[in-house]
C-alpha cells in the first residue's frame, strides 16, 4: 500500500512544505513548521482527500434573521399558486407530464407573462425548431412577447450564451434532449440527463438566474432518468390530465417555497391553456337529479378545497370471479371499504361486480374519501340516491370507526359555496359555527349504515 502523503505547514504564515525544516521558507520563522493531519485517514489512499486544505465556510446561527425571497407573479394565478405564490430567484424546477398534454404550451405562455412581467427570459428548445415555437406563439397571440428563443442541445453552448446574457429565467425544454460533450453517452441516457441538470442547476444557485427544465415522464407516469435529478431541484410539478378531458391538472409533489401537493387547474382551448377559477364546480357533473351511486366528496388538495363526485356501480357478476376496476382512487383502499363493508356491516359484495369512477378525471388520494366511496358503494347496491345537496366525507378505519378529519370548516364552507346545505361528517370533528349548513355526525360506519340506508 501506498504511504499516506505528510504534509507540513508555517503556524505563523502558512506556507507548505513536503518536509519539515527549521526555517520557514516563506516567512524565515523559526520553529513554526508542524505537521499537519490529513483530513481523511479511511479507505484507499488514493480515494482519500489527503492533507489538502479548502477555505472554511462561514457558519450562521438558526436565529439569523433573513427577509423571505422575492417572488414575481406571471399573472396565471394557478400557475403562481402552484409555485407557492410565484417564482423565486435562483430556483430550479422540473415539469414533467405525458407527450401532448401541454407542457410546451403552458410554459411557454408562463415564459411570456414573466417577460412582459419584467424579467429577461430565454427559451431554449432541444425538441422543436425554432419556427415551430414561434408558429405555437402565434398561435397563443404570444408573438410580441420580449422572449428571447434558442433551438440548440450543445449544453456548453447553451451555458455560454446564458452566462453572456444573464436572464432571469430559462426554459429548458426538455432535459432529455440536453447532452454534455464530456459524458460518453447517448442523450436521454441516465448519465447525461444527470450531469446536464446538475450543471443547469449550479447554474442557477451561482448566476441567480431560474430555470425551469422539463422532463419526460415513464409508462408509470414517473418523470424519466434518475430520481437523483428530483432532489438536485427545488420544485418538481407534475402536468396532468385525461385526453378525453379538456381540463389540465398542475400538480406540486415538492416545493421548497410552498406548499407541496398543491393543483392548478387549467382548460385545454383553442387558445391555449386557460385557468379554471372554480375547480369544484368543473369536477362536479350535472346534477339535475340525484342518481343511486353518485355521492360529492368535499376533499383538500393542498390549501384549497375541492369538491369531486364519486360514481359507483354494482352489478351481479357473469363470471365466476368478481371485477373491481377503478379510476381516480386506490384500487388497494377499494378493498378495504369492501371488506369492513361485509366484515363489520354484513353487508356483502360476493358475485357484483364493483366499478368506482371518479368524474371529471379528478385522481383522489386523500383518506378523507373512505366514507364518501362507502355511501356511494351502498347507494349504487341499494339502489337509494343521496340527497342532491349532501355532500360526505371521513376516513374509515378497519374496526369500522369514522376517523376525524382536518380543515373540515373549509370543506364546508366550499361546499356551502356551491349551493349545499347539508353533510355527512364523522363525529368529534371541528366544525366552525359559521359553516352554515346542516351537519350530520356519525360514529362509526354501522350507524351510518343503519341511518341513512336503513338497516342495510
Amino acid at each position: 500500500m501506498a504511504k499516506p502523503q505528510k504534509n507540513f505547514v508555517c503556524s505563523d504564515c502558512g506556507a507548505v512544505s513536503a518536509k519539515w525544516s527549521g526555517r520557514c521558507d516563506g516567512c524565515g520563522a523559526w520553529n513554526t513548521i508542524v505537521e499537519e493531519k490529513p483530513l481523511s485517514q479511511s479507505g484507499p489512499a488514493s480515494k482519500t482527500l489527503g492533507g489538502m486544505r479548502g477555505k472554511e465556510v462561514v457558519l450562521s446561527d438558526l436565529s439569523t434573521k433573513e427577509p423571505p425571497p422575492p417572488r414575481t407573479a406571471c399573472g396565471i394565478g394557478e400557475f403562481d399558486r402552484v409555485l407557492g405564490g410565484g417564482l423565486v430567484p435562483a430556483s430550479a424546477i422540473l415539469v414533467g407530464g405525458d407527450p401532448g398534454i401541454g407542457k410546451s404550451t403552458l410554459l411557454l405562455q408562463a415564459a411570456a407573462r414573466f417577460a412582459m412581467a419584467g424579467l429577461k427570459v430565454i427559451y431554449v428548445s432541444g425538441e422543436e425548431a425554432a419556427a415551430q415555437v414561434r408558429m405555437r406563439a402565434q398561435r397563443l397571440g404570444l408573438d410580441k412577447a420580449p422572449v428571447k428563443l434558442a433551438a440548440e442541445t450543445n449544453l456548453r453552448d447553451i451555458l455560454t450564451t446564458l452566462e453572456k446574457e444573464a436572464p432571469d429565467l430559462v426554459v429548458i425544454d426538455s432535459i432529455q434532449t440536453m447532452w454534455a460533450d464530456n459524458v460518453e453517452s447517448a442523450p436521454g441516457s441516465v448519465s447525461q440527463v444527470r450531469a446536464a441538470a446538475h450543471e443547469l442547476v449550479t447554474f442557477a444557485k451561482t448566476r441567480g438566474c431560474s430555470v425551469v427544465l422539463v422532463g419526460h415522464v415513464t409508462k408509470e407516469g414517473q418523470l424519466a432518468g434518475p430520481r437523483v435529478v428530483e432532489h438536485m431541484v427545488d420544485t418538481v410539478l407534475y402536468f396532468e390530465g385525461e385526453r378525453g378531458h379538456q381540463f389540465r391538472l398542475l400538480r406540486a409533489v415538492k416545493n421548497r417555497f410552498g406548499p407541496a401537493h398543491e393543483i392548478g387547474v387549467f382548460e385545454m382551448t383553442g387558445d391555449g391553456l386557460s385557468e379554471v377559477a372554480n375547480p369544484s364546480a368543473l369536477f362536479l357533473s350535472e346534477r339535475d337529479q340525484p342518481a343511486p351511486g353518485s355521492v360529492v366528496f368535499a376533499g383538500i388538495e393542498g390549501t384549497r378545497p375541492v369538491l369531486v363526485e364519486f360514481q359507483a356501480l354494482v352489478a351481479p357478476s357473469p363470471h365466476a370471479q368478481a371485477r373491481r376496476t377503478v379510476v381516480g382512487w386506490d384500487g388497494g383502499r377499494l378493498a378495504m371499504i369492501l371488506a369492513v363493508l361485509e366484515s363489520r356491516c354484513g353487508i356483502p359484495f360476493a358475485g357484483l361486480d364493483v366499478y368506482l369512477n371518479v368524474a371529471g378525471g379528478m385522481k383522489v388520494s386523500e383518506p378523507a374519501a373512505d366514507l364518501a366511496v362507502a355511501a356511494a358503494l351502498l347507494s349504487a347496491r341499494e339502489d337509494a340516491a343521496l340527497p342532491k345537496d349532501c355532500v360526505v366525507f371521513g376516513e374509515l378505519s378497519l374496526s369500522g370507526a369514522l376517523r376525524p378529519v382536518g380543515q373540515m370548516e373549509n370543506r364546508l364552507k366550499e361546499a356551502q359555496k356551491l349551493g349545499f346545505s347539508s353533510a355527512i361528517a364523522p363525529a368529534h370533528s371541528k366544525a366552525g359555527n359559521d359553516s352554515g349548513m346542516m351537519l350530520r355526525q356519525m360514529s362509526d360506519l354501522t350507524g351510518f349504515v343503519g341511518e341513512v340506508f336503513g338497516a342495510g
